[in-house]
């Protein structure tokens, strides 16, 4: 298995990491806790070293799968997770959405990074992880109401306590950024990233590059949409937060539909399902870390991992690069 530095640290992490967004059951529907252990489980199994969280995913949910299916492996695990979101502090900060809890009861979350707030979030990260530090711990979203200095002031504190090993961010633009890393040296940033949005590409990972920050994307399969399991009729279920999203119309999905069908054979070529074909494509871009990638299931996770063995020929990849610039996205 490969395993790639994130920015300027010692961290070392797989091309895949595990993205636990899903399995907290919050906005992608019900998620069986078993089946959410087993997939974590096999994709350790496979080969994959890192899992990325966040405590807003299932409110704590999620980061308490990652500890059961991580005991007795901690040591050889990286454990990613988030903080700045808050749905429990009252109204502090900006507000970020109107949500509902995993009983359905309505919920208002707020961008939040005072000093105070980041240590009461990573302590009880610290508990919901049943583990002692956080390998890299990263500000969900940008908090426009608290300045740099006061967050990662925090951050550098718990760093110094030995509570966390690096800082990184998600979300941020390329002046966040550079004002972030004159605070504290970046371990990483988490753009959006796939390829049917490619806006990274154009600042973000070329500043990341120049600055040596890790580049870990999220959503490389565009939440499913890159699968070419979802057709134009597809139903989301009502809480499901892909219903009404823009990549998620008839006619978007019928185009990227299109666009799957004419790379289908350079993912037959290599015995590989098109979402195999599209994260491998996405880890060896240029500039480019890691990828979450999320799985529900066991088999779910052996597929994810299985899309680290094969390489794309120069020509293919071109092949796809020149059909990706073909594909018309409405948004």
């Amino acid at each position: 298995m490969e395993y790639r530095n994130l920015g300027k640290t010692e961290i070392r992490v797989t091309p895949i990491i595990y993205g636990a967004w899903a399995i907290g059951g919050w906005m992608w529907g019900p998620q069986d806790e078993s089946a959410a252990v087993d997939a974590i489980r096999t994709s350790l199994d496979a080969g994959i070293n890192a899992i990325d969280t966040a405590a807003v995913y299932g409110f704590g949910r999620s980061e308490r799968l990652v500890a059961k299916a991580v005991k007795g492996r901690r040591d050889k695990t990286v454990i990613m997770t988030k903080y700045g979101l808050r749905w429990d502090a009252g109204n502090v900060g900006t507000l970020r959405f109107n949500t509902t809890d995993l009983q359905g009861h309505p919920l208002k979350v707020y961008r939040y990074a005072g000093a105070k707030s980041v240590v009461e979030e990573c302590e009880r990260s610290l508990k919901n992880l049943d583990t002692d530090y956080i390998d890299v711990y990263q500000i969900h979203w940008p908090d426009d109401t608290t300045p740099l200095e006061e967050t990662f002031g925090a951050i550098e504190k718990l760093m110094k306590q030995g509570k966390i090993r690096a800082a990184g961010v998600s979300n941020y633009t390329t002046e966040l950024l550079a004002d972030a890393n004159s605070v504290i040296q970046l371990a990483s940033c988490q753009p959006p990233y796939s390829m049917v949005l490619r806006n990274a590409e154009k600042d973000i990972i070329p500043w990341c590059e120049e600055n040596q920050v890790g580049v870990v994307v999220y959503s490389p399969l565009q939440r499913g949409l890159l699968t070419g399991k979802i057709t134009p009729d597809y139903q989301f279920a009502p809480d499901d937060h892909r219903r009404g999203n823009v990549f998620f119309t008839p006619h978007n999905i019928a185009s990227v539909n299109a666009f799957l069908a004419k790379i289908k054979p350079i993912a037959d070529a290599h015995n590989a399902t098109l979402a195999q074909l599209v994260i491998n494509w996405t880890v060896h871009r240029n500039g480019i870390t890691a990828a979450l990638v999320g799985a529900r299931n066991a088999k779910q996770a052996q597929e994810n991992a299985a899309a680290l063995n094969f390489t794309l020929t120069s020509q293919e990849t071109q092949t796809i690069n020149n059909l990706l610039d073909e594909l018309k996205i409405e948004k």
